[in-house]
């Protein structure tokens, strides 16, 4: 078997660089114990978590000037975590999930590569009952809405993990499907706007996608 080959990049956020360690295409693929597979996570999804897609570009942009205070932030669906390390470089209370069983090893390699602080790391699904993650004020991900149920699991998701007072900021590339979750946010007190990035240059082709903003003010 072929050797999983990956490539390094460096992303730019004004006078900061963050590198990153990615597969080197959507093409990779290595699940030599079968904990993928056994996780429903198949060949051809297999290497979705190690690129660094265009929505995740667009928020890690978004949250390089973002005001995060003293805000305790959760990144959903963080595949590589360019934003959550772009939010470590800024010392913010940043926690990263995904369901990908790979996808802790290379955060934790491209946190190394940035010489940050670790950042913690819980590998769960949106369907799981308990994950001792705690409640956060700032909830945040990209391109995570890419099928139709996926709008009740993530809304779920994010109440069980959500404070009474809490922000949720989700960048959706245009699926379709981002229409469903405002609707279940609103339902849970959220108040939503959104709207396309103003700066894409960084992008190599024009983003058709939003930047997607919930808010709750009380409980």
């Amino acid at each position: 078997m072929a050797l999983l080959r990956v490539r390094y990049q460096t992303h730019e956020f004004g006078d900061l660089d963050i590198h990153v360690r990615t597969l080197r295409d959507n093409q990779e693929f290595e699940d030599i114990d079968g904990e993928a597979e056994k996780l429903g996570i198949s060949s051809a999804t297999w290497p979705l978590f190690g690129i660094v897609w265009p929505s995740s570009q667009v928020l890690s942009h978004h949250m390089a000037d973002y005001k995060i205070g003293n805000k305790r932030i959760l990144e959903v669906g963080c595949g590589i975590g360019l934003a959550s390390l772009v939010l470590n470089h800024r010392h913010a209370d940043i926690t990263a999930t995904d369901y990908h069983p790979e996808s802790e090893n290379f955060l934790k390699q491209n946190v190394d590569l940035n010489h940050g602080r670790a950042i913690p790391f819980v590998r769960t699904g949106w369907a799981d009952a308990e994950t001792n993650l705690g409640l956060f004020d700032l909830i945040i991900g990209s391109d995570l809405l890419y099928e139709q149920e996926h709008a009740d699991l993530l809304s779920q998701f994010i109440e069980q993990h959500a404070k009474p007072v809490c922000d949720v900021v989700l960048v959706d590339p245009g699926r379709g499907n981002h229409a469903k979750f405002s609707k279940r946010m609103v339902a849970l007190g959220y108040e939503h706007t959104q709207h396309k990035p103003i700066h894409t240059e960084f992008l190599l082709a024009p983003f058709d996608g939003q930047i997607l903003s919930y808010c709750r003010t009380n409980s």
